[in-house]
């Protein structure tokens, strides 16, 4: 899977001299890059990989000089067979698209400096000169040990800096040091000299750590006795939530209030971009002549725009607070005590946070799946995301719960609504599983995943990922929703009909498509005007409510929370006059939607993130046939257990 953006070429921009970061996962590097970056960087994908990293510009802050940073993906080793640890072994050798840097900025955990040391060591074995940043240096001067930075230098023959990514401490020296490794002439003695310092090349991984021990017994000293019950807390804490029981109530707990925070403070951002895109569309109509260009402007432009920006107030917060658990090194438990379940469907704890994010939105949901390493598994649950019920399907729910829920007890609606969750959730996981033993055969990867230690969250670093995941959004995404959003209004707004707002949409190439279809969705029950409503939700599931709403008389702006409306929309009928919301059709319609993908931006952002269009395409495919199946099933067994045909 590839994606459209890519690195700049060899010799940075402009001349500016290019910075390779690398580092293990959990030490803090991305932290450091948005300390040294802030807004001036922007998300990459690397050439011929699916791995994701990050260009930034970095500037001193006397104006000295002007850096470019690539910061590279998280590995452990630089020679085991992931993506990761293959961008950042091209990227070194100059062989990825051309791309080589003039130096090396290794930032290891100066709190966990043995496993650090291994890979800085493959790293500085690399023919380019290096500094190494000591972050987390704030919280490595609260343990027992001391890590004296001179004696470390000299163990490594290069430069070595404490700071802390999180709080800014020693930034200003790590600019001086960067500053003074990319200017000064890195002679072949220097080279020679480091590397005598560094086990060979073809050390294997037990020298590695023979080597490492050996360098953290030279430079650590022990200051205090260490702290027993302090561990022995920590790793109570962490049996409960890793626990496959305990760990995953915790965890859901822990989701159902933060999507709860997405629906109501989202909702308020949501509902004002809706508004300001509704008066501004209808300022826009009332100053332009009626016609082709107004509708156009108002209705597909405007709307469309609105369309897309209307998404952002759940990726944003949703970002944002899963930066701040992930920050805080609680995910990686999560992911553990989930792992279990997911190997059953050939996934793994990583699609969990993907798979439950969805439930705000496919869109972040699909995005966020690059947290994945294994592309089949990382490709599987893409394809199984839109299953999960996303926000946009609640006003449906309403609507047709609704409808099935006249004369039924008040309890019927709540487990009408849990089961539509449970029945996507079911769905996506068994097909997950499908997927994994047929075109995406393989087995879930055993989830190796260091614990990070407890940490206060940034905000800074939360508010930074956030503002970088949202640009993405709106530059790849964005376009093509706004170019969806025009076509879909196009076939609603031609050919021109004379009448109401029904005859229009009846009469519209929307409508005409839907006539044509009817036969195709008559097995469960749907007339023309139901076969309207689905067609015309492809540009977005709520659109079905808008769409009934004409159709029924009541208008698209009509609330299907007030009873009045919701009656009349069910009361529709066909034209030989029985309803068009019987028991059997409501039950299939809501079995339909909750199954169907009915929401073309979320295969438009499949698209960006595969690169290929054949995976929507059998996204599209499989869901709709999985949708139909189960409403015709849903049709038949309801029509026979009420006599009703």
């Amino acid at each position: 899977m590839t994606s459209g953006t890519t690195v700049p070429g060899a010799g940075g921009r402009d001349g500016i001299p290019r910075i390779a970061v690398l580092g293990n996962p959990n030490t803090g590097k991305t932290t450091l890059f948005n300390r040294l970056c802030g807004m001036r960087a922007r998300t990459a994908n690397f050439p011929g990989s699916t791995v994701e990293g990050r260009i930034g510009t970095h500037r001193a802050p006397d104006g000295r000089a002007e850096l470019q940073l690539v910061d590279l993906p998280g590995t452990y080793s630089l020679t085991i067979d992931m993506p990761e640890a293959r961008v950042c072994r091209d990227c070194l050798s100059g062989s990825l698209d051309g791309i080589e840097p003039n130096a090396m900025l290794v930032v290891v955990d100066a709190t966990n400096l043995r496993r650090n040391l291994q890979f800085a060591a493959q790293v500085l074995l690399h023919r380019h000169p290096a500094v190494v940043a000591l972050n987390m240096w704030d919280v490595a001067r609260t343990r027992t040990s001391r890590v004296d930075p001179a004696e470390l230098a000299r163990r490594l023959g290069c430069p070595v800096v404490p700071v802390s990514g999180r709080s800014g401490e020693g930034v200003a020296a790590l600019d001086v040091a960067l500053d003074t490794v990319t200017t000064l002439p890195f002679e072949s003695d220097a080279l020679i000299a480091r590397l005598q310092k560094l086990p060979p090349a073809e050390a294997t991984p037990a020298a590695l750590a023979a080597w490492s021990a050996n360098v953290v017994r030279a430079a650590t000293t022990e200051t205090a006795a260490i702290d027993e019950d302090h561990g022995a807390l920590i790793d109570r804490i962490d049996a409960a939530l890793t626990h496959p029981l305990l760990g995953i109530g915790v965890f859901l707990a822990i989701m159902a209030a933060l999507f709860a925070a997405i629906f109501l403070v989202a909702s308020v951002p949501m509902d004002l971009i809706d508004f300001l895109f509704g008066r501004v569309a209808d300022g826009v109509r009332a100053a332009l002549p009626n016609g082709i260009i107004a509708d156009l402007l108002a209705d597909g432009v405007l709307r469309g725009i609105g369309g897309v920006l209307v998404f952002l107030p759940q990726i944003c917060l949703l970002f944002f607070l899963v930066s701040l658990l992930e920050d805080s090194g609680y995910l990686a438990r999560a992911a553990f005590a989930v792992d279990r379940v997911m190997r059953r469907f050939g996934l793994s704890g990583l699609s969990f946070v993907p798979l439950l994010s969805s439930h705000a939105c496919a869109l972040p949901g699909i995005m966020s799946t690059r947290l994945i390493r294994d592309d089949r598994e990382r490709l599987a649950t893409i394809l199984v995301a839109p299953f999960m019920s996303c926000s946009a399907r609640l006003p449906v729910y309403v609507l047709l719960i609704g409808i099935l829920s006249i004369g039924k007890p008040a309890w019927f609606a709540g487990v009408a609504f849990a089961g539509c969750y449970a029945l996507g959730a079911a769905a996506g996981l068994f097909s997950a599983l499908i997927a994994r033993r047929t075109i995406l055969r393989g087995p879930a990867r055993a989830l190796v995943l260091e614990l990070p230690p407890y940490r206060r969250p940034s905000i800074r670093n939360a508010a930074l990922v956030t503002w970088d995941r949202a640009n993405v959004f709106i530059r790849n995404a964005g376009t093509t929703i706004l170019a969806i959003s025009i076509v879909m209004w196009w076939l609603s707004a031609f050919p021109r009909v004379n009448g109401d707002a029904h005859a229009q949409q009846a009469g519209s190439f929307a409508g005409q498509i839907g006539d044509a279809l009817q036969p195709v969705f008559a097995p469960l029950g749907f007339d023309s005007q139901l076969t309207v409503g689905v067609m015309t939700s492809f540009m977005a599931r709520e659109v079905f409510v808008s769409t009934m709403g004409v159709l029924a008389g009541a208008g698209s702006g009509a609330d299907v929370s007030d009873q009045g409306v919701l009656e009349q929309v069910a009361t529709m009928a066909r034209t030989d006059g029985t309803p068009v919301f019987n028991t059997a059709t409501s039950a299939a319609a809501l079995v339909f939607f909750v199954l169907a993908m009915q929401c073309l931006p979320t295969l438009a952002v499949t698209r960006r993130e595969t690169g290929s269009w054949k995976w929507p395409a059998l996204q599209l495919g499989w869901m709709t046939i999985v949708a139909y199946g189960a409403a015709f099933i849903t049709y038949t067994v309801v029509c026979m257990a009420t006599g009703v045909h």
